[in-house]
Order: structure tokens, then sequence, then C-alpha cells
């Protein structure tokens, strides 16, 4: 808090800190972009909703989780390729040596794309179960996925700014999926 100017002693609203540099920025943009796509992909699919049944939509759904846990096994294989490719890797982390940066960096998309799933999964259960126009919002969930974890990956190593759409992607859309599913709960209640 920072005193007023009449008055010394008393403390103000606290001042916010500016964004800093540019990565910060191209972090922002990426994800306020994704947001975008993610509404406009989700308003779109609610627009053109089939009318399921509760076990056709629990089916697209177990078929969007399935690709959200393939996107993990890539993950997985993926560090366990460079591992066997490299003698240095190989035995690493059993040996307490450290990791070549490649095997880090795999390591880091890995951890992600984990963290990404268990989120992914449930969202996509619940929208199924919970939510009767949720038969075209779970298939582009799959696609948002997907197109969210290959730009993730491909853009690491370039950066925060340049891996932000790809990440932002991926989880703000199972946020949302969350987020209509809490709606959709609460209106059943209220």
């Amino acid at each position: 808090m920072i005193p007023g100017p009449d008055y010394p002693d008393r403390p103000t609203r606290p001042v916010r800190a500016p964004i800093r540099d540019r990565r910060q920025t191209g972090v922002a943009r990426g994800m306020g972009a994704a947001l975008a796509v993610v509404v406009l992909t989700l308003a779109i699919g609610w627009g053109i909703a089939p009318v399921l049944s509760p076990t056709d939509r629990v089916l697209r759904a177990v078929a969007t989780a399935t690709v959200a846990a393939l996107w993990l096994a890539v993950a997985i294989g993926h560090v366990a390729a460079l591992r066997f490719e490299s003698p240095a890797d190989i035995d690493a982390a059993a040996s307490g040596s450290g990791d070549s940066p490649r095997v880090v960096i795999a390591q880091a998309v890995l951890r992600n794309t984990l963290e990404q799933v268990v989120l992914a999964i449930p969202a996509y259960l619940a929208l199924a179960w919970v939510v009767e126009g949720s038969g075209a919002m779970i298939p582009a969930l799959a696609a948002l996925f997907s197109v969210g974890r290959t730009l993730f990956w491909a853009n690491y190593t370039r950066g925060a700014a340049a891996r932000a759409f790809g990440f932002a992607l991926t989880f703000y859309s199972s946020v949302a999926a969350l987020v209509i599913v809490l709606v959709a709960l609460i209106g059943r209640i209220v």
C-alpha cells in the first residue's frame, strides 16, 4: 500500500504492477486469443447441438477422453524414446545424474500434458452426463485439446509466449466445460 498524498499515514489502494516485458504481453495475448477461440467453438457447438441420448453423449465423451489419454501416451512414449536413444539418458534417473536438455523439455511437456488430461477427462464426462445439448461440444473439445497440445508441444522451446496459445487452448476448453456443467447443475437446483 502506498500512503495517500494528503494523509501520509493512511494507506491507499495497492498499485498493480504493470506487465513488465514482451514475454508477459505475449502470454497474455496468446491466452486471450485462446479464450476467444474456446468460447466461439463452444457457442457454435451449443448452437448446432444434436439431440442425443445420455448414453450417446457419454460415448462421445469416452471417445474424447480417449483422445486426451492418447496425447498422454504419446508424451510418455516420447520421453521413453529419448531415454532409449541416448546412452547418457537411459539410466540418468536411476543413477542420479542429470538428464539431457532434450529429456528435461520432454518431461516438462509430459507433466503439463498429464495435468491437462487429469482436468479434461472428468470435464468431458461431466459435460456429457449433465448437459443435454452437449452433443456437438464434446467432439469440439477433443479438437481443441489436440490442436492445443500440438501447438504447445511444437512451440515449447520457443518460450512462454510461443506456447501460451496452445496451453490456454487446452486448459480453457476443459475449464469452460466445467463451468458449463456447474451452471447447468445450479440451474437444476434453483
